[in-house]
């Protein structure tokens, strides 16, 4: 498969096929040697596969995993559909860069570098170790009254997205991300890709009351009646994304080019995932699932993907904390593969013995 030029900004990158019958194969008989009865890991078993089926190698290493959240406004939250002013975006960026968030105090826990990009926030930050300035624009427009974004600022931010992931070290990546109102626009990507009914796709965000879920639902309506036929994943992208999606979705694509391990947090991580596996579909063998969230839509999100999440823990937090708490069974899971004893290194009486 070769690259496809979609414009002078952006490289929508080759993404080929990872199967491998023989490497599947002597991945299994590895993990059926290990001293213990057959398929009594259960979840993490399949993962040792999986994770040496993205590298290539019967012996998969986590090697520098990095942390990555993407922030952005939206300008449909002046609508009122998040239950948090758009204020709190730059305020959590500070936040996370102070070392006060919950994905920060679960990325010291676990050795995981963080870096936050300001995908298209509404304020000018400071420079300084761990930020990075990638500003599209000062959030996205208002999409009752036209697309979120140009098509040339999509296309700026996909290439973005996939720069911020070039310059990053190691071979295994969390995305979060940070922006009001930006569970309006992965239920609105959601909806439109999955031909599902917004009210199935869109929850309580950031915890709307049942009468504020009534007004978003009405707005989230008004947007989808506003644009319609819109079908394309670019389009769709274009049309209903926030800034830090649209990048998400460059740095997904990149990291899955690359053969990354991309361990996917929620649902509006899941909505850029969404997008660039419908752009490149072998972009979910690269993909682990971290949770099932306690957002409404995150469910429908998963079937679409075909994901079975590692946890379900009732979390809505985002900012990349779900994919942050699974991340020690990846850890488990290669430790496992490397030093559990077969049956003969051990001298254990195997049942077929």
């Amino acid at each position: 498969m070769t690259s496809t030029t979609l414009n002078p900004s952006f490289v929508l990158p080759a993404v080929p096929d990872l199967r491998d019958v023989a490497l599947s194969a002597r991945l299994q008989q590895r993990i059926d040697q290990k001293t213990k009865p057959l398929g009594s890991l259960g979840r993490l078993e399949t993962l040792m596969r999986q994770l040496g089926e993205i590298q290539g190698r019967e012996q998969p290493q986590l090697e520098s995993p990095q942390v990555v959240v993407f922030a952005g406004d939206h300008g449909l939250a002046a609508r009122g559909v998040s239950a948090y002013p758009s204020d709190v975006t730059w305020q959590m960026v500070e936040n996370f860069l102070a070392g006060g968030a919950a994905v920060s105090v679960l990325a010291r826990q676990h050795g995981l570098a963080l870096t936050v990009v300001d995908a298209g926030v509404r304020h000018d930050f400071a420079p300084r170790p761990g930020l990075q300035i990638r500003k599209i624009a000062p959030g996205t427009a208002d999409m009752l009254a036209g697309p979120a974004m140009s098509a040339a600022q999509c296309q700026a931010a996909l290439a973005a997205g996939a720069e911020v992931l070039r310059g990053l070290p190691g071979n295994a990546l969390i995305f979060g991300e940070m922006g009001i109102g930006n569970t309006s626009a992965a239920a609105l990507i959601l909806a439109r890709l999955s031909g599902q009914p917004i009210e199935r796709c869109a929850g309580r965000g950031t915890g709307l009351d049942d009468a504020a879920l009534q007004r978003k639902l009405e707005v989230l309506r008004g947007v989808l009646a506003r644009h319609p036929g819109v079908l394309a994943p670019l389009e769709v992208l274009t049309t209903y994304g926030g800034f830090e999606i649209a990048q998400m979705v460059g740095a997904v694509l990149q990291a899955a080019a690359e053969r990354r391990v991309i361990l996917v947090d929620g649902f509006i991580v899941g909505a850029a995932v969404l997008v660039a596996a419908r752009l490149r579909p072998a972009v979910l063998q690269r993909c682990v699932f971290a949770h099932q969230s306690d957002e409404s839509g995150h469910r429908l999100m998963l079937d679409e993907l075909g994901a079975q999440p590692l946890l379900q823990l009732g979390l809505r937090l985002g900012e990349g904390s779900g994919a942050a708490l699974a991340w020690p069974l990846l850890e488990s899971a290669c430790r496992i593969l490397a030093e559990m004893a077969s049956f003969e290194s051990a001298g254990v009486s195997n049942k077929d013995a």
